[in-house]
């Protein structure tokens, strides 16, 4: 889906969108996605232990580019504090880029636009530890 050169493009967009804030920012791409692409990306969420974060707000970006769905799921410290639709700016403009078969400028603008939600909400502090690995996710399983 991605080659080693926008794996390390996504990794970056990942980077300089934490350094804005404290929130976790992590991005999986999944080979097929055959049910909500919200409870696919809930699932995830949970198994890559993803709440195990100090301040609770890290943020998981799932996409099946193949399926064109996509999904944003935050951790319990962002959903006590923003409204249902806090994110639908962010997956609308990713799934035109998609549709075009731009899946790696999709991803990366997607991750600018949390990272820059997640500084008014979780402003970086002087320490600002890398809780989560930058690393792009993938899942081959179809969830159904």
């Amino acid at each position: 889906m991605l080659n080693r050169e926008e794996l390390l493009l996504v990794k970056d967009a990942i980077r300089d969108a934490e350094r804005l804030t404290s929130a976790e920012i992590r991005v999986c791409i999944a080979r097929r996605c055959s049910i909500d692409p919200f409870q696919a990306a809930c699932r995830k969420f949970e198994k890559l232990k993803m709440h195990k974060t100090a301040l609770r707000n890290s943020v998981l970006i799932y996409v099946a580019p193949t399926d064109n769905k996509v999904a944003i799921v935050g951790d319990s410290g962002i959903t006590k504090i923003t409204q249902p639709d806090f994110w639908s700016n962010s997956l609308s403009e990713m799934i035109p880029f998609f549709k075009d078969k731009k899946i790696c400028i999709g991803i990366c603008l997607g991750v600018k636009k949390v990272g820059e939600l997640m500084k008014e909400l979780y402003p970086a502090d002087s320490e600002n530890p890398n809780e989560l690995s930058n690393d792009v996710i993938f899942d081959e399983s179809d969830e159904e």
